[in-house]
This record gives structure tokens, sequence and C-alpha cells, in this order.
């Protein structure tokens, strides 16, 4: 079941107090009203009724799909501390762990493992596009705002990368991407025994890493 609270909160235009509902959890089975919200990210926005500003709050958010076995621990920091004791019994359950760091990232990662993609695939998809973006497109690293993924149908994975007012998109063979993966299982392993974060950062961390060795 979903569980949420009241807190008192200070506008950070106005100044005014007011009392306003955040969510500790959500369950997108029981609650499909909130995985919406989840998805569209308002499960984060917040409105003054005095000042009538819109403002986000990213709070610690616990996020369960029973239907498509994982969960999301939405924080910034990757302490865990209170949600230990749930990891072994949601591993031994099938459930995939994740920690998004972001709000944005959050909402990409529900639709990613809603569609039963694994994340791990996904991420080397956008390094790979971005790569080909600037290498062979000439593009400027600079000018990007945000690769992000869109769907994968029929073997397809579609990549987009938004740059300034622009956009290019990248269909990628799965088959591809599982061959690439599997020539260094060791490289794209994950240790799936807390609640790891699998995003951007991790996949340039981990070519950073290969390069020092290399």
């Amino acid at each position: 079941m979903s569980e949420s609270r009241d807190i008192q909160y200070k506008c950070p235009y106005c100044g005014k107090e007011f009392t306003i509902t955040v969510y500790d959890s959500v369950n997108s089975e029981q609650d499909p009203d909130l995985r919406e919200r989840c998805l569209s990210g308002d499960i984060f926005r917040h409105s003054c009724p005095h000042c009538h500003k819109d403002f986000m709050i990213q709070n610690p958010l616990l996020y369960m799909d029973p239907k498509h076995k994982f969960v999301i621990w939405v924080n910034e920091s990757d302490n865990i501390t209170g949600l230990s004791h749930l990891v072994e019994p949601l591993r031994k359950a099938g459930y995939t762990l994740r920690r998004c760091p972001t709000v944005s990232k959050f909402i990409e990662k529900i639709t990613v493992l809603e569609d039963e993609v694994n994340d791990v695939m996904v991420e080397l998809a956008k390094y790979d596009s971005f790569i080909e973006f600037i290498d062979n497109r000439k593009g400027n690293p600079q000018d990007v705002t945000a690769v992000s993924y869109e769907y994968t149908k029929d073997d397809i994975m579609k990549i987009t990368i938004h740059a300034d007012d622009k956009s290019m998109s990248f269909l990628i063979p799965v088959s591809a991407l599982e061959e690439e993966i599997r020539a260094e299982k060791g490289l794209y392993r994950i240790e799936d025994k807390d609640f790891p974060c699998v995003d951007d950062a991790w996949i340039l961390s981990l070519f950073q890493k290969k390069d020092l060795k290399s």
C-alpha cells in the first residue's frame, strides 16, 4: 500500500508556511493514479496556497511495481539505511532494485523497466549513441541537453539525442547491444545486493576505469 504524510513547509518564494502531502512509498499496482503522477513528476510538484507559485520537492520515495517486479528508490543519497531489511526478501522474490538520484532519471527508469528491458543495455545504447553523435555527426558535446530512451520494439531500441532546439534519433538492434554486453560480461555486471544506481554517470565510470586499465 502507498504511504503518505503531511508536513509543514515554508514556501521558497514568499516564506509563508503551509501543509503539504509527501509520499514515502507508492505501489503502482494498487494505486495506478499515483503511477501516473510519478510518470509525470507531479508527485514531487507542489503549489503554495499563498503566492500560488509551483515548486518541486524531491523527497525520498520508494516506488514498487509488483507486476513488473522492480523497486526504485528515489534519493540523491546512496544511503539505504532503513531499507536494508527489504533487500534480501525482494531479491529472493525476483525483484530488480534500483536507485535514481533525480526525478527525470526516475521517470525514465519506470519506462525502461515497464518495457522489461535491461537498463544496463539502455545505458550502453545511450552512451554509444552519444559517441556516434559527437564523432560521426560532428555534434558539439556542449550542445547536448539530454540523451533519452524512447522505446524498444521488434528488437529495435530508439534513443534520442537532444541538442539545443533540435534532436536526432538512433535505432539500435537489441541483438547488437546484447552481443556487446556478452563480450565483456565482467564490465557490465551489476551486483544487485542493494539499490544500485544504473545511469549515465555509472556507464561513464565504467569506461573511465576501462581506459585506466588499458
